[in-house]
């Protein structure tokens, strides 16, 4: 019997199942979308029973799909920072979840910062304070949505990532599902004591969140099981859940990349790059974050982080608000058919700037515009902004480690773009490096829940199983790719402190 680890990956615009077999290799996915919700300028929310039942649809789809086999595991990957709040005896959510990109909590955000928490907070968590975390979400839900302190002093309250959503769903819910998170996960909440691993006490108090309503800390690679899938669930059968790690450290891991020095950029609704750093937590000074990294129980990991809002955002607010697109596939061709942007640059700084900026108050902006511009121009300045922002982060990064990168690894939706990969090698002026299975993200959760169950290894056998499909060697001058550069340093300028310090 054919034997498989299936990776469930709830990002922001969808959620994926892959089945993977022992070899690494893909043999089912299915994947639908779910609604973005923008209630009012700056807030960005999604349906926690929408996400519910669409990982319920792919799992059962992806499953329908496989040839006949045993799942031996199950993995969660998923976006970080976003929140989502529930009563345990029921499963109903309190409200919407508030997504990573969310920017409503600015003013409890520039409060904080008044109040002199910042050094400290940075030093404990290895974040800064800014509305891209979950602490603030927390306590606006609890703040603003009726009966949630009631819930939480009547001890039913249930808080977490979206990770600790799925997992508790899948492991039963209201009949006694697990509620818990990882180390990846925490480490993005500004709840989470970067040394210890553990909701810093401190912390929680200063935000005001109850500690009985958020999850138990586990760790990503569960050699003791969260719990176990329903036989009569999507699965069809009892499967250990061992397997937990935000998408970032996800892709990190699923790219192999377990030691000091290894790297990856991530290209989805936002793009994030990952260096592995070691067992001790790392302290930037250019601006990037610490975060925890894939352990296993009793060891510590870490990464340095650069983590950039909008990227292939950016290319879905060309399709959705302006309609310059049918699709994101169309991108590659219409780019290619200019030369050049025209002088346009686009900083699509829809939620602020984050690594290396941290502007809470930036704006996204058009700068260069003449008659001469066109659609091409803009879809092109589009791409070319991707490519810009995983720049500055390199740099930020090269600065931080005092190594450059003489290579990046990267995966995500938006690497089938041969036209954006190309463009990242001119920009960085070094080859990228794009693997055969490109869903790392599902790849590294899979690799999580394996090596619990002994399916894998070590992990030193998983960096045998990575592949090359094709690197991307850098084309520009460099006079060329520094000039571009200095354009797209202006252009950043334009959006900082666009938003007054009195509004959303």
């Amino acid at each position: 019997m054919r034997e498989y680890v299936a990776a469930i990956d709830q990002g922001t615009t969808g959620t994926r199942c892959i089945l993977f077999d022992l070899a690494g290799e893909a043999v089912a996915s299915a994947y639908r979308e779910h609604e973005q919700i923008f209630p009012q300028p700056g807030w960005v929310e999604h349906d926690p029973n929408e996400i519910r039942e669409r990982v319920d649809v792919v799992v059962f789809e992806a499953r329908r799909a496989a040839p006949s086999g045993r799942v031996l595991a199950v993995g969660i990957t998923n976006q970080r920072e976003t929140v989502v709040a529930w009563d345990a005896r029921d499963g109903r959510p309190a409200s919407n979840a508030i997504v990573w990109q969310d920017t409503r909590t600015a003013p409890e955000c520039r409060a904080a910062i008044e109040k002199g928490w910042e050094d400290d907070v940075r030093r404990r968590t290895g974040l800064p304070i800014s509305t891209y975390f979950s602490a603030t979400k927390i306590g606006w839900l609890l703040d603003h949505v009726p009966h949630c302190r009631q819930v939480a002093r009547e001890g039913q309250l249930r808080i977490g990532t979206i990770d600790s959503w799925v997992i508790w769903n899948l492991t039963g819910g209201p009949a006694g599902g697990a509620h818990v998170t990882d180390p990846t996960n925490a480490s993005r909440t500004l709840l989470c004591n970067l040394e210890s691993l553990d909701w810093d006490p401190l912390l929680i108090e200063r935000f005001g969140v109850p500690r009985e309503a958020l999850p138990a800390i586990r760790p990503s690679i569960a050699r003791e099981p969260y719990g176990f899938t329903s036989p009569d669930g999507p699965f069809g059968e009892r499967v250990p859940v061992c397997g937990d790690l935000g998408d970032q450290q996800a892709a990190l891991a699923g790219q192999g990349c377990f030691a000091p020095g290894e790297a990856k950029n991530t290209y989805g609704t936002g793009s994030f790059l990952l260096e592995h750093v070691g067992a001790t937590p790392p302290h930037s000074s250019t601006g990037l974050l610490a975060t925890a990294a894939c352990s296993d129980a009793g060891e510590r990991a870490y990464a340095l982080e650069g983590s950039v809002a909008v990227s292939g955002a950016a290319v879905q607010w060309l399709r959705d608000n302006l309609g310059l697109i049918g699709a994101a596939a169309e991108t590659e061709a219409i780019a290619a058919g200019v030369s050049d942007s025209g002088g346009v640059y686009f900083v699509p700084a829809f939620s602020g700037l984050f690594a290396p900026h941290w502007d809470m108050r930036a704006r996204g902006v058009i700068v260069g515009l003449t008659r001469f511009a066109g659609r091409a121009h803009l879809v092109r300045a589009t791409l070319e902004a991707i490519c810009f922002q995983s720049r500055e982060v390199a740099d930020a990064m090269a600065a931080d480690s005092g190594r450059p990168f003489s290579v990046l690894k990267v995966d995500g939706g938006a690497t089938v773009n041969d036209f954006l990969m190309q463009l990242q090698a001119d920009v960085l002026g070094v080859p990228v490096v794009r693997p055969v299975v490109r869903e790392t993200t599902s790849l590294g959760a899979a690799y999580a829940a394996g090596l619990a169950l002994g399916a894998f290894a070590s992990t030193n056998a998983l960096r045998k199983l990575w592949k090359a499909d094709r690197t991307f060697e850098p084309a520009w001058s460099e006079d060329r790719r520094e000039s571009a550069y200095r354009g797209w340093q202006r252009a950043v300028e334009r959006t900082r402190g666009w938003v007054e310090a009195e509004g959303p």
